[in-house]
């Protein structure tokens, strides 16, 4: 390559990067009742080592009920420090109106929505939970466990899945799997905030699986990579990725066919959605 075109490749990519800080830090706008949260783990040299290092993201459903990537940033790890510095981000840039945030558990996530915004309700994973579940479960037994958990989640109101999970957890025990009924018994509420909301809104907000599926996206695009020179170029491919995925088809649907000034998002007194102070790590 010659010195003419080396300079050249260097200013395109100066002001591919450029814009793709710009759309980083762009402002915020209206209202995002539904955020997920998720983190993904890349590698990266650091002083001749290859270590992690984790990409935050965040995608909302705005008050039309479309779909938005919120925001991108770089990570130490998934851990309080990271979180909090990512939902401070999110906050300046005006992230507004959140009533419910999915994501799985996490001490770190959890004290920094807190903090942040403390009037949220959180939906815990369901998916997550109940990989957790099966790691206490031999695996003969892995798919009767399964069926009895998604017969809380099928349950018609709170109360219903309350009833479900409190024989769940009697049948786990009778069959000496007392790990995973103390894990069903002290932590199945927290999956319970989809509740709350809207009925035809439940499949889509009791799980992380929108995100999920823009960071298995991510993986793919980056798994050609192995170990990014620094952070930053970790995270550009990302962002970009994430930025390029903004505009496809499939992101520009509606997630949520109702327009959601015309339903109620409010709690009910009878099916509070859980808030923060009890989450245990996962």
């Amino acid at each position: 390559m010659t010195t003419g075109s080396r300079a050249i490749s260097t200013a395109s990519c100066a002001a591919h990067y450029a814009t793709i800080e710009a759309w980083r830090n762009r402002p915020i706008e209206g209202e995002h009742p539904y955020v997920y949260l998720d983190g993904i783990v890349m590698k990266r040299s650091w002083a001749g080592e290859v270590r992690n290092v984790s990409l935050l993201v965040a995608i909302g459903v705005n008050a039309q009920g479309y779909r938005e990537i919120l925001g991108i940033v770089e990570g130490a790890k998934e851990d309080r420090a990271g979180w909090s510095g990512f939902l401070r981000h999110l906050k300046e840039r005006g992230l507004k109106g959140v009533r419910l945030i999915i994501s799985d558990a996490c001490i770190g996530l959890a004290e920094s929505a807190a903090e942040y915004y403390p009037d949220a309700g959180w939906q815990r994973c369901t998916v997550h939970f109940y990989r957790n579940v099966f790691s206490h479960v031999p695996r003969p037994k892995m798919r009767e466990v399964a069926a009895m958990l998604k017969a809380i989640h099928a349950a018609e109101d709170v109360q219903a899945a309350r009833e479900k999970a409190r024989q769940v957890g009697a049948k786990l025990r009778d069959q000496r799997l007392t790990r995973a009924a103390e894990l069903v018994e002290k932590s199945i509420e927290e999956t319970f905030g989809y509740y709350a909301f809207p009925e035809e809104h439940w499949r889509r907000i009791r799980t992380n699986n929108p995100l999920e599926r823009i960071l298995r996206e991510i993986r793919r695009r980056t798994r050609v990579v192995g170990a990014f020179p620094d952070g930053q170029s970790a995270l550009n491919l990302a962002a970009a990725r994430s930025k390029l995925r903004r505009f496809g088809r499939r992101h520009r649907s509606r997630f949520f066919t109702q327009h959601f000034r015309t339903i109620n998002l409010g709690c009910s007194p009878a099916s509070p959605s859980p808030h923060w102070p009890h989450i245990i790590s996962r």
